[in-house]
């Protein structure tokens, strides 16, 4: 027996285990969140004695004597000031990495209430963030540091409209543990799900043995392929991604699904996993896009190894070259990359007596999982009910189905509730990553720089299952050539399956590989020119009126030359500064079709608003609450948003493309509208009840229209980054001036832009997803994601410039945020020591694992 002191109440434990298991599921203090169970990400951090620990390090035994305090045992006013701090400094986004950032900070002021940056950054380099960049996280804790030495709160008073820092309106909840993600939640009479997965990347499976398992004691169901009463294969466009692998086929990756486990443990349930006995006949993996299209390759699919292929084709590219005066042809190569959000993926399936399955889950879509659920079920829609809750991260890497039909599957079988929840490593080798690519661009321009052509193949890995190769291949070729006037583009694309992990959604779609290589290209080209990054840049931007390379005319709002102009002093500045520009497109485009949707309900004195559009950080509700405030005239404390829900809220769409605020923002503003107009003539007391449904439908033209000036998407961001280097190689500022359109909430916007900053930061230097025979062979701490105290200075630049009344002029900014940041890098290396480096992760910087003397 054991004793232990948390948060001052004394708990006897039977037998020593892990604290944080301890925590979560016997002491059900929530706020420790297992972000990857192997102490690198801080998720789980808990104060022993005042010094700072993760907990999934510890054991129960030896902390008898000791006292442990989680964030639930934060004195009152602590709780309201980290509260206060947190929300107002717009540290909190996605929010699972939030209460062990507390729990460092609290560490740290204990000891020093007057901290450095310096030493604040220090205290947190324990703590993993995927979603802020960390900025306004370190801003927070010296905000709670001058709180707790002043002994006072500052009160903010405003009528949080458009273009106002409205605090998030679920920060609170998020940094004080208080708010429910998926696995936190338990109900009576759970079981516990787990997965058997292939050993291998490709074979034969010739045959499953089951009994054991089933005869375990504790366990209530295991089923295979032959127990999917539905629809066994999935996808969001593509249907090639079995449920679960049956006797007879192969195996396309070492992340598919064999057999389901449901158990009164998870102890049991992994147990029984053990038992499993699985004939394989092992097959050569293919490993390789290359490998995978050579003649007499094995077919990982019946209909071959081409996913899908993407032609972009204006004027004439080859001629336009042959008459240029100058060429430049490089090759560029990208690698896979992890998502790393901070929660691993989960989903809870409670079966009713009336036959009903509601799943709980963190998503970007519940319609989406709706429409997969119901498929591998085989039951009429209204049999499932989908409700989101809080979505720790997510960056495209929640858009395909991963837990909730395993869990489904299972409480379909066994009529109880059933959680599923991937372990991290489970995690990183299941869920898709961003496409590696192999590229080559050849750029071609005048004897002044002025770009007369572009022609380029973009060859993706697409891995096991199609995902969302198709969407992410064609965004990669359509904005290859940049945000440039260029009358001769010749762009091809080619998505191919191989044996490694799918890859899917990932911000920037597409976009981070190929706008990497174009604007690598220029630099070299302004060089043969004899003008400067910034000018070749300045002289081809894309300009109100002109026409884009993809055909579509540039609306009054594009504001490419702004952010230009905004950078331009810093850049002279710095002789080696590198830049780079990009743009990304709001909305799903090329004539899919794209439709945000929102109900209003004057309820209880209240507008709730309803949408199932997901928010996953990039503080979704807060947006829409400030628009509908904006066009209602009523104060934002009277607005509440309605959690995602497929009975509850309309689908406004996946959270993806960066098309919620663009949407759904103005779905809402037309139904505030329609409720404003009654308010002219009654009290809102006498509405009461009274509904407002509105759609926003962006209509679009497909790809290869025969349109002289195709509209590919209804609204474009643009972005110019700079990035300056320190005497030691490393970086000391980013300046990013970003075309916003309008700034719905300015602080949110500047935290996506850190945060994207920082993601595309490790994407050009440190982060990597290395391989072996197809198998991931990475743990969270080994992936190469930035760290507070690596973090350099940002200076974010919002350039506001459009007329469009479409959601206020608002752009979405949560995609494009990411894009410029690995060419920006590479260039600035460049300009120091005259390497070209083609490879990301950058070879040969002062990151770099081993630097080349």
């Amino acid at each position: 027996m054991f004793r232990i002191n948390i948060n001052n109440k004394i708990y006897s434990v039977k037998e020593d285990m892990n604290l944080l298991n301890f925590l979560r599921d016997e002491a059900s203090l929530t706020s420790v969140k297992n972000g990857c169970g192997e102490g690198a990400c801080g998720a789980c951090m808990v104060l022993v004695d005042g010094k700072a620990f993760r907990a999934c390090l510890l054991r129960i035994a030896k902390l008898e004597e000791k006292k442990v305090i989680t964030v639930e045992g934060l004195s009152q006013r602590e709780k309201d000031i980290y509260s206060w701090a947190f929300a107002q400094a717009g540290a909190v986004q996605c929010g699972f990495c939030i209460p062990g950032m507390v729990i460092s900070a609290k560490a740290l002021l204990d000891g020093n209430p007057n901290p450095t940056k310096v030493e604040i950054k220090r205290a947190l380099q324990g703590n993993i963030c995927r979603c802020t960049g960390y900025i306004k996280i370190e801003k927070a804790v010296a905000m709670v540091a001058k709180a707790l030495r002043e002994d006072t709160i500052p009160q903010v008073k405003a009528n949080y409209r458009v273009g106002e820092n409205m605090q998030r309106v679920d920060a609170a909840e998020k940094v004080l543990g208080t708010g429910i993600y998926v696995d936190d939640m338990k109900v009576e009479d759970m079981l516990y799900g787990a997965v058997l997965r292939s050993e291998y990347p490709r074979a034969l499976v010739q045959e499953i043995d089951i009994s054991a398992a089933k005869l375990y004691p504790g366990v209530k169901t295991v089923l295979t392929a032959k127990d999917v009463p539905g629809q066994r294969f999935l996808g969001h466009i593509v249907p090639d991604w079995p449920a679960l692998i049956a006797e007879g086929e192969e195996t396309r990756y070492v992340g598919d699904a064999l057999v389901l486990v449901a158990a009164t443990s998870k102890k049991i349930a992994e147990e029984a996993l053990r038992l499993i006995v699985v004939v394989y006949q092992k097959l050569d993996p293919i490993l390789s896009p290359k490998q995978a299209l050579e003649a007499g390759a094995p077919q990982i699919h019946s209909k071959g190894n081409l996913l899908n292929k993407t032609i972009l084709k204006r004027g004439n590219a080859e001629e336009a070259i042959a008459k240029a005066k100058y060429v430049i042809t490089q090759r560029y190569t990208t690698p896979p990359t992890e998502h790393a959000f901070l929660e691993p993926e989960s989903a809870l399936a409670v079966p009713s007596k009336e036959g009903t399955l509601t799943v709980y889950t963190g998503t970007q879509s519940v319609y989406d999982d709706h429409h997969g659920i119901v498929a591998v079920l085989g039951v009429a829609d209204d049999k499932v009910r989908v409700i989101s809750k809080l979505v720790g991260g997510g960056f495209g890497g929640k858009e395909d189905l991963s837990v909730q039909h395993h869990a489904a599957l299972l409480a379909w079988h066994t009529s109880k509730p059933v959680k599923l929840t991937l372990s991290r490593q489970e995690s990183i080798r299941t869920h898709p990553k961003r496409h590696a690519m192999e590229m080559e661009f050849t750029t071609a321009c005048d004897e002044n720089g002025k770009l007369t052509a572009v022609k380029a193949f973009l060859l993706a890995d697409t891995g096991a299952y199609a995902s969302l190769g198709g969407p992410v291949l064609q965004r990669a070729c359509t904005h290859a050539a940049g945000p440039y006037q260029i009358e001769n583009v010749d762009i091809t694309g080619m998505g191919v399956y191989t044996n490694n992990p799918p890859a899917g959604a990932f911000r920037g779609f597409g976009v981070t590989q190929s706008c990497f290589a174009m604007e690598s290209n220029l630099n070299l080209l302004a060089e043969q020119v004899g003008i400067s990054p910034w000018e070749i840049r300045y002289l081809n931007a894309i300009e109100p009126g002109k026409v884009l390379t993809n055909g579509q005319i540039a609306d009054e709002g594009t504001a490419l030359k702004e952010t230009l102009l905004a950078v331009r002093d810093i850049f002279n500045e710095y002789p080696d500064a590198g830049i780079a520009c990009a743009m990304k497109n709001s909305g799903l485009g090329v004539g899919v079709p794209d439709v945000g949707r929102v109900r209003i309900k004057v309820e209880q004195g209240k507008i709730i608003i309803f949408t199932s559009a997901a928010c996953m950080g990039q503080g979704l509700a807060t947006t829409l609450i400030q628009i509908v405030s904006e066009a209602t005239g009523l104060h934002a404390h009277f607005i509440e948003t309605h959690p995602a829900d497929t009975m509850m809220t309309p689908n406004g769409g996946t959270s993806t493309a960066s098309r919620q605020t663009v949407f759904n923002g103005e779905a809402a503003r037309q139904a505030a509208l329609a409720l404003k107009a009654d308010l002219g003539v009654n009290e809102l007391s006498q509405l009461e009840g009274k509904e407002y449904y509105k759609e926003y439908c962006g209509v679009t033209d497909p790809m290869n229209s025969d349109k002289l000036n195709p509209v590919s998407h209804v609204a474009y961001g643009y972005a110019t980054q700079i990035v300056i280097l320190d005497e030691n190689d490393k970086i000391k500022k980013i300046v990013a001036a970003h075309d916003v359109g309008k700034a719905i909430n300015p602080t949110s916007v500047e935290g996506q832009i850190e945060g994207g900053i920082v993601m595309s930061l490790g994407y050009a230097l440190t982060e990597d997803f290395p391989l072996e025979s197809g198998v991931p062979t990475a743990k969270f701490g080994t992936l190469g994601l930035f760290r507070s105290n690596q973090v350099p200075d940002i200076e974010c630049i919002l350039v506001e410039k459009n007329p469009s009344s479409l959601a206020y002029g608002a752009k979405g900014v949560g995609e494009i945020v990411s894009i410029p940041g690995a060419p920006a890098v590479a260039c600035a290396y460049y300009r120091r020591d005259g390497k070209i480096r083609n490879s990301l992760p950058l070879e040969d910087t002062a990151y770099s694992k081993k630097r080349i003397i």
